[in-house]
């Protein structure tokens, strides 16, 4: 067990959780330090659905928070719901979840493995699949679990009731979600449960009563909440086109995190860095008081949150590749983004991008010396473009577009 004091690690912990209420959070926190005062290791699991097979920036963040468990010691669980992703959970859902094929969610379960790996120590993390208790669940069993709630609490949560004031349906499997998730905490017997604060039915209502029903001590709730897009306005998504992938390349994910506004910044330092609270709070200060310039604690920021994902010395490479580009030559930090999937003709591209109006004047602006790429003049109209990293394509002075790699389908 770490040598961390027992309000240094209940500091950690607690670092960027939120539960929408503080009477919850005190009481989560000193159900925390009750059972981190008993001097050993916390049984500490996080559930996954593998219901896609890409991950971003924002599926890390309970990852990162299983990770500070883990290097405290603790022992740490990743439950992938081979058996809960058939269902969906309809947790902040306006509509019916689609149910996934076993093949499906097996395959995307390998896929999600692998990429958390990238946040945990695999030599530390045991992975358990919820298939392994829940599908020799029977009726009876299922009776017995349904006993425990009322259909006014599943029909009060906001992803149901606003579905039924709008008149949209409500499929009777999907209120087993938080009975089969419910299941998991009493299962495992676990300490804590990690989960956005989109789960807090599920972890604080329907896990914490199973496993009282269970004559178990009920589970502590780490919620966090969910990472906002490099809009900084809604929650990551790749439906959105706000995300920012883990399977990209360095100088993407560098650019990308240097596109965020200011304001995120702060959020993104607690949810996805290795950093300790009193060191986030000293960069807070510093950017209140203005001695610690937005562009440089950014620099910061992507630095860290690239050299996680692909080692210090490909950060220090996407750096200097941003520094080059958008700094040395003057670009504009903030700028729109061009997916591109296959090679482009220049003359083409211009006219997709909005550069230009048509391809005439797309071969005019050629000619004439106006269109550039990462600085370079692009003069020979027939210019064949494809990109494997974010590069720049700039039309006269002041008009520009990020073109980056597009994801595959």
């Amino acid at each position: 067990m770490t040598r961390m004091s027992i309000d240094e690690q209940a500091a950690l912990l607690m670092q960027g959780t939120e539960y929408g209420d503080e009477t919850l959070r005190r009481t989560m926190e000193a159900e925390l330090r009750e059972r981190l005062q008993e001097g050993r290791p916390l049984r500490v699991y996080l559930g996954v659905d593998p219901r896609t097979s890409d991950l971003h920036l924002g599926h890390t963040v309970p990852l990162r928070k299983l990770r500070q468990f883990q290097d405290l010691g603790h022992e740490t669980i990743l439950v992938i719901g081979t058996f809960t992703a058939l269902v969906g959970d309809p947790s902040g859902h306006l509509m019916g979840r689609a149910l996934m094929s076993p093949e499906e969610v097996e395959a995307n379960a390998r896929t999600y493995a692998e990429q958390a790996f990238r946040v945990l120590d695999p030599e530390k993390t045991i992975i358990r699949y919820n298939a392994e208790w829940l599908s020799g669940l029977t009726f009876q069993d299922l009776i017995r679990l349904a006993s425990h709630f009322t259909v006014q609490q599943f029909l009060a949560r906001e992803s149901f009731s606003a579905r039924l004031d709008i008149g949209d349906p409500i499929f009777l499997h999907e209120l087993f979600y938080p009975l089969m998730q419910g299941y998991d905490a009493a299962a495992l017997q676990a300490d804590v449960q990690i989960g956005g604060i989109d789960q807090l039915f599920n972890i604080v209502v329907a896990g914490r009563k199973l496993q009282d029903a269970f004559g178990q001590r009920p589970q502590v709730a780490i919620l966090l909440p969910l990472l906002l897009g490099t809009d900084g306005v809604r929650k990551m998504s790749k439906s959105l086109g706000n995300h920012i992938p883990l399977n990209t390349t360095p100088e993407d994910m560098f650019g990308k995190i240097m596109s965020i506004p200011d304001e995120a910044m702060p959020t993104y330092f607690k949810l996805l860095t290795r950093y300790p609270p009193q060191r986030i709070t000293a960069i807070e200060q510093g950017l209140r008081e203005g001695t610690l310039h937005p562009r440089d604690v950014k620099m910061e920021l992507a630095r860290e949150i690239v050299s996680i994902f692909f080692g210090e010395e490909a950060a220090g490479g996407a750096e200097a590749h941003f520094r080059t580009v958008f700094q040395e030559r003057a670009y504009p930090e903030e700028m729109p983004a061009f997916p591109l999937s296959r090679p482009q003709p220049l003359v083409d591209l211009l006219v997709l991008a909005g550069m230009a109006p048509s391809r005439s004047e797309a071969r005019r602006l050629i000619r004439q010396g106006g269109v550039r790429l990462d600085g370079e003049t692009l003069s020979e109209v027939e210019t064949l473009i494809q990109v494997d990293r974010p590069r720049v394509l700039q039309v006269g002075r002041r008009r520009f577009m990020r073109l980056v790699p597009a994801e595959p389908e």
